[in-house]
């Protein structure tokens, strides 16, 4: 837990454990680890969990581009990579990102892999709990009424309180029931228009 007023640093917000693979991975393999859990990029690390590299979507079109069904990921690879520090301000972190163009970069301990952090991660700590949910049903409840703006839907510590008009008692149940399928909600009230 961090410290109130600390600032965030990269360990705080890093996504762990990393999926990574080695120079020597397949890169049909290391493309579909890419698709199938939409990262940005992957560490590429010795055995002795070291960064040597990052396979990333553009080192991925180009290995596909190839056509070579046996090409390795440390042909196509974008190396050298300079890692952060676990204790890398977020500020910083993101001056790097932009100035370098990048995605995601590698988080060490020590020498060694301990996660990455991504543009999405930098993101993460600006956006209220309460208000991605409030976002999440506003869509949810939009596409339920035919893109329609129906509701008011406002949220505080994950309980919901959605605003008015409901057809009969089947709409408020069934409105009810579509909002406590979201992700974060620990309550729903439905309230009439103010």
């Amino acid at each position: 837990m961090r410290e109130r007023g600390k600032a965030l640093r990269a360990q705080d917000i890093m996504t762990r454990p990393v999926v990574s693979v080695g120079p020597g991975f397949p890169v049909g393999d290391a493309v579909a680890l890419l698709a199938e859990h939409a990262f940005a990029a992957l560490p590429v690390v010795d055995h002795d969990n070291r960064v040597l590299g990052l396979f990333t979507e553009t080192d991925a079109l180009a290995g596909i581009r190839t056509g070579d069904p046996g090409l390795r990921v440390r042909t196509v690879m974008t190396a050298p990579v300079d890692p952060i520090d676990l204790e890398a301000d977020l500020a910083a972190i993101a001056v790097r990102m932009l100035a370098d163009r990048i995605r995601s970069v590698p988080v060490t301990d020590r020498g060694e892999l301990a996660g990455i952090v991504s543009r999405r991660d930098l993101l993460a700590p600006l956006v209220r709990r309460d208000d991605a949910i409030a976002s999440r049903l506003r869509t949810l409840l939009s596409d339920y009424a035919g893109h329609r703006n129906h509701w008011e839907v406002s949220v505080a510590g994950g309980a919901v309180t959605i605003r008015g008009t409901f057809s009969d008692e089947a709409e408020r149940r069934l409105v009810k029931a579509l909002a406590l399928t979201a992700e974060g909600v620990v309550a729903v009230e439905l309230s009439p228009s103010r």
